[in-house]
Parts: C-alpha cells; sequence; structure tokens
C-alpha cells in the first residue's frame, strides 16, 4: 500500500488471527452435542430422570431421562435462538458505535459466559441457561466484527468472508476437543478457566489488529488500522475521520458507487427491508436454520435411542459428528469462489444495474447446491438407522457451512462494502444501511426459536 497504509505483513495477520478467532471461539455452541455428553457425565439435570417402566432390549433396567434430555435441548434451544435474535441489536450496535465498542461488548459476554460454565456445578445447572446464551451472542457479535476483514483484499473479499463462516461452523469442535480431555481426566472448570483467559488475546487483537469503528469497501489511500507507534497515532483514525468538516475534495475515494446525477435516488430502509427478494431469502434462511438446530439440539437422544443406550457407542459417533463439523472451514470457501467467479479474469465487471444483475446472477449457483445438499441431509436423517448418521453427518457439514457463507455473502454487506446481491432492486443505488439491514436478515432467523422438542426424543 501507499505509504503509512497497513502493510502486507499486517493485513495477513488480521486475517490469520481473525480466521483464529472464529475457529476456536465464535461458534462452540453449535458443538452442544459433545458437551451435553461430558454434562450427562457429570450428572447436570440427573434429578429429572425417571425409573423406567420397562426393561431394555438387553433386560436392564434403564432410567427415563426423557425431561433431562428436554431440559439440555431447552438450553441449546435458548442459545441458538439468541444467537439469530440479538444480530438485530448487536448490528445496531456495531452500525452505531463501531468495532472497538462492539468487541468489547462480544468479550465482555464471551468471559462471563466462560465463568458461568466454570462456577456451574450439578447443583447450579441452571446457569447453563445464561452461560450458553452468553457464549452464543458473544461469538456472534465477534463474527460480526471480523466479517469487515475481507474489505482488506479486494475481489478476493467475499472468499474471506465465506472463509470466516466456514471456520465458524468448525469451531463447534472446540466441544468435541473439551469433551476428549475430560474423558483424559481434565476437569471441566479448569478448560473453561482457560477459555476465559484467552480474553485477554481478544483484547490484544481489538487494540492492534482492528479499527476503531470500521473498515471501509473499497479502500481508501494509505489506509490504516489498530493502535500505532508513538508518532503514527493519528493513522489510527479512518478515513472518514481525518477528512476535514466540509471537505468533499476530488481525491476522496467514494466508500459506495455514487448513483449518477439525475438517477435513482439511495433507497430507504423500509422498502429494501419489505422487498420480496429479502423476505424470500428470509424465508429459505429460517426453515433451513431450523432444520440444522432441530438436528442438533436432538443429537444426543437420538443417537441414545439409536444406540439402545450404549454410552461407549453413543461417544464414538459424537466424535464423529464433531470430526464432520470441523471440515466446515474447508466446504465454506467454495460459495466465496462461486459468487466471486464473475469477477475474476481480465473481463472488466459492470457497474450500477447490470453489475448488480451479474452479482444476482452468480448467486444462483450458490443457491441451487445449497439447497439439494440440505435435502439430501435430511432424507438421511429421517433414516433411523445408526450407520447411516454417519452419511448424515457428512452431508449436513457443507449444506451449514455453504447456508452461513450465502447469508454473509447475500447480506447488505460485510461491514461497509457494497452487496454481493441487492434486496430491493437492480439500479436502485443501495441504502447505506449495510451492517443493519444484514443482520436483521440474520435476525429474521430467529425461527430457531420453534424448534425446541417435547419430551426430549428424536
Amino acid at each position: 500500500m501507499a505509504g503509512g497504509g497497513a502493510g502486507r505483513a499486517k493485513r495477513l495477520g488480521t486475517l490469520l488471527s481473525g480466521l483464529l478467532e472464529c475457529g476456536a471461539f465464535c461458534g462452540i455452541i453449535f458443538g452442544w452435542a459433545s458437551l451435553v455428553y461430558v454434562l450427562k457425565d457429570l450428572e447436570y439435570f440427573r434429578e429429572l430422570c425417571q425409573p423406567s417402566p420397562s426393561p431394555s432390549p438387553n433386560r436392564t433396567l434403564l432410567p427415563d431421562c426423557s425431561g433431562q434430555d428436554e431440559q439440555f435441548s431447552l438450553v441449546f434451544t435458548i442459545g441458538s435462538f439468541m444467537n439469530n435474535f440479538m444480530t438485530l441489536p448487536m448490528g445496531y450496535v456495531f452500525d452505531r458505535f463501531g468495532t472497538a465498542v462492539a468487541r468489547l461488548i462480544a468479550i465482555s459476554l464471551y468471559t462471563g459466559g466462560t465463568l458461568l460454565v466454570a462456577f456451574s456445578t450439578p447443583e447450579l445447572a441452571v446457569l447453563l441457561f445464561p452461560a450458553m446464551s452468553m457464549l452464543s451472542v458473544g461469538g456472534i457479535l465477534l463474527i460480526l466484527t471480523n466479517m469487515q476483514v475481507g474489505n482488506l483484499f479486494g475481489k478476493y473479499r467475499s472468499i474471506v468472508i465465506t472463509l470466516y463462516n466456514g471456520a465458524f461452523d468448525s469451531s463447534s469442535a472446540i466441544f468435541l476437543i473439551i469433551k476428549v480431555l475430560y474423558e483424559r481426566g481434565l476437569p471441566l472448570q479448569a478448560m473453561f478457566f482457560f477459555m476465559a483467559a484467552c480474553s485477554a488475546w481478544h483484547l490484544l487483537r481489538t487494540l492492534f489488529l482492528m479499527p476503531r469503528t470500521r473498515i471501509p469497501y473499497p479502500l481508501p489511500p494509505a489506509y490504516n488500522y489498530g493502535l500505532q507507534c508513538p508518532g503514527r497515532s493519528q493513522s489510527y483514525r479512518t478515513y472518514e475521520e481525518k477528512r476535514p468538516p466540509g471537505d468533499e475534495g476530488p481525491e476522496e475515494v467514494p466508500l459506495e458507487p455514487s448513483a449518477p446525477k439525475g438517477g435513482a435516488a439511495p433507497v430507504p430502509f423500509r422498502p429494501c427491508v419489505l422487498s420480496w427478494l429479502f423476505f424470500w431469502h428470509v424465508v429459505w434462511l429460517s426453515v433451513m436454520q431450523l432444520r440444522h438446530y432441530l438436528f442438533i439440539g436432538t443429537l444426543n437422544p437420538l443417537l441414545d435411542h439409536l444406540a439402545r443406550g450404549d454410552a461407549s457407542l453413543v461417544s464414538t459417533y459424537t466424535n464423529a459428528f464433531a470430526f464432520t463439523q470441523l471440515c466446515g472451514v474447508l466446504c465454506a470457501p467454495w460459495n466465496g469462489l462461486i459468487l466471486d467467479r464473475h469477477k475474476r479474469g481480465k473481463a472488466h465487471h459492470p457497474e450500477g444495474a447490470r453489475g448488480a444483475l451479474a452479482d444476482l446472477q452468480a448467486s444462483v449457483l450458490s443457491l441451487v447446491v445449497t439447497v439439494t445438499q440440505c435435502v439430501l441431509f435430511s432424507i438421511c436423517a429421517a433414516v433411523p438407522v445408526l450407520p447411516v448418521q454417519l452419511a448424515t453427518f457428512v452431508l449436513q457439514v457443507p449444506p451449514a457451512a455453504l447456508r452461513e457463507a450465502v447469508r454473509a455473502g447475500h447480506g447488505a454487506v460485510g461491514a461497509g462494502g457494497p452487496a454481493a446481491v441487492p434486496l430491493h432492486r437492480p439500479g436502485a443505488q443501495r441504502a447505506q444501511w449495510g451492517p443493519l439491514l444484514r443482520e436483521f436478515g440474520a435476525h429474521c432467523r430467529g425461527a430457531g426459536g420453534l424448534r425446541q422438542p417435547r419430551g426430549g426424543g428424536p
């Protein structure tokens, strides 16, 4: 970059540290099946189990723990619902106050959630309810602030965003690591105390590798971010902050394409939200989220039912499920390649209405691939045969990763950049409601709150 701007090393450091942050912290709640196995072994909510009136097929009397399963399912339901519902207010906080404030809130929530789990006991199992909600909201806010890192990489922006969303899915494997370490004798409390201590790393990254407000798109000349050495502290300010009041100089780089004179006016927020394209996008996303959450929330009792109470078999299949989730980071970039395929090469990418239409057409293939894989996943999940669930585990990874990638890529913005898909109509200048509009779409996934099963069964 030009003098004074963030160099390649700093941008790569931001990219890789963000990938680690998303892959190790942001979406750990979706590894719930692995954590439930540990919590059941520690006898959380054990008082809800009742003596079984009839023996199992191997002539042993097993307790009826449907009440315990239902309570664990309720914890996940509330946590996953908060993951979706709170994206609207969190998106507003990020849009209004910037990256630093949003990340400080996220770090506080995440630290509080890990400490609540660390201090919980079978007698204080109720602490799991606020703990999982805080981990969920803190994680979604952390990944929200990381989406803008894609703006540092120009034409590879969608690939970076989808890579981060894949890492978000893969972070569910953290609970698998906790489960394996617990089986090796490490206390659950010690592991969550360590996760709480990792908040110091989040804080350092907030100070040195993230902007105070947000990363604009396209990048202005010599753009820099993060705390600087003495004598260069002014470079911490964003391009907008450094511009003198009222200065509309000709060298200014616009953050979004301007409408031509006499052309279409910027689209306000309300028409975008009320558009049919936005509405069906929300419906499509909500249905797939509901199916995915239902599968994760009921996986442990489903495996217990299919394995006929064999704890060793349940543990093996739980590990297999968590391992396949780890592969989400490998699947999500496919969607970025699909979305950006028309931007690569020597051909000039059209702007304005033609560019919006090209972006929209490029998204069709990613939508078709995602939906097809979701259908195959649902078919396998409906087969009540334990070995078939291995195929279900494999098939649920690409749809989950691609769905998150589509959500990020199709939203109004990745924290400051132009939309991959216009949510109102091609040709109209996009509304300046980027992060809030995208997070409102994610908030509509709150249909996940409808998924609480009764009786804890599959």
